[in-house]
């Protein structure tokens, strides 16, 4: 079955009765070239094993499973197994698991399930929670090497954002600790059936060994960072006094002490900035 004729498509879903869901974000990709670029990009072959997070009717699963050991992916929507169930009848290497990604404990899935594979992830990500599951991802410290993933534009452009530029935001900081991220391509919205109102980009970040920088404790650094941008139109001085409910003065001399001016914008400072005003700072 061709799962880019939208033709196909269309009757796969009258089939079974299945009606495309704006509350699971649900656009699948008609266009043919846009899934195998994102599994070279990824640069699977049989040494791995991937996870994927959405599939939908299998498009992505389907050129994940030409190439990898073994496909991991895991569906929230209920209604899309007996499709996956004809999409995917031509694979023995694919398992579906069922249940919400953020409640999923996927360390434990990827031991049970990539035993002996690197392991990557590879997804068409659900826009409206993107963010959330990219953290997860990261925060959890999963023996994950890669993460590809399409996203809306503008998140991409906020995920890859490099610390210390106009674009960055708290979210660019944290992925830029835990790995190297880059834009590879864009996709526009007549590349998906319904068409959405925003153009979409795939990402890929590459998880360090270690994280960029080496703060006395992670999560007073990521607290500093999350109230600083939390007004990031003021000083990183007021923002920051201001969000963690600490003396300005404190602050000042924090940040006088990491050797950053006191005027400074939030977006302004670097990773190590950041490290070096929370270490200062102490634990608030």
């Amino acid at each position: 079955m061709n799962l880019t004729d939208l033709a196909a498509v269309k009757a796969l879903c009258a089939r079974h009765g299945f009606h495309l869901s704006k509350g699971f974000g649900q656009n699948f990709i008609v266009n043919p070239g846009v899934c195998p670029k994102m599994v070279e990009a990824a640069g699977i072959d049989e040494s791995w094993g991937v996870v994927e997070i959405g599939p939908g009717i299998g498009v992505l699963t389907k050129e994940l499973a030409l190439r990898a050991g073994k496909v991991v992916a895991i569906e929230v929507d209920d209604r899309l197994p007996p499709l996956l169930e004809e999409t995917l009848a031509d694979f023995d290497n694919v398992r579906i698991v069922m249940g919400d990604v953020l409640k999923t404990d996927l360390a434990a899935l990827i031991r049970q399930e990539m035993s002996g594979y690197r392991v990557a992830v590879c997804a068409n990500l659900p826009y409206y929670i993107t963010s959330p599951i990219v953290m997860k991802l990261l925060e959890e410290r999963l023996p994950i090497e890669h993460i590809t993933v399409m996203v809306q534009k503008e998140a991409a452009q906020r995920l890859c954002a490099a610390p210390g530029t106009r674009d960055a935001g708290a979210v660019s900081y944290a992925v830029h600790y835990y790995a190297e991220p880059k834009i590879l391509f864009t996709v526009q919205p007549g590349s998906f059936f319904p068409p959405p109102k925003v153009t979409s980009a795939v990402i890929q970040l590459r998880l360090h060994d270690v994280p960029a920088v080496s703060p006395a404790d992670e999560k007073t650094m990521f607290r500093v960072i999350r109230a600083s941008f939390g007004q990031r139109r003021k000083t990183v001085a007021n923002a920051a006094s201001a969000g963690l409910g600490v003396p300005k003065q404190q602050v000042i001399a924090a940040l006088e002490k990491a050797g950053v001016s006191s005027t400074a914008r939030p977006e302004q400072l670097t990773l190590a900035q950041y490290a070096a005003f929370s270490d200062a700072l102490g634990s608030v």
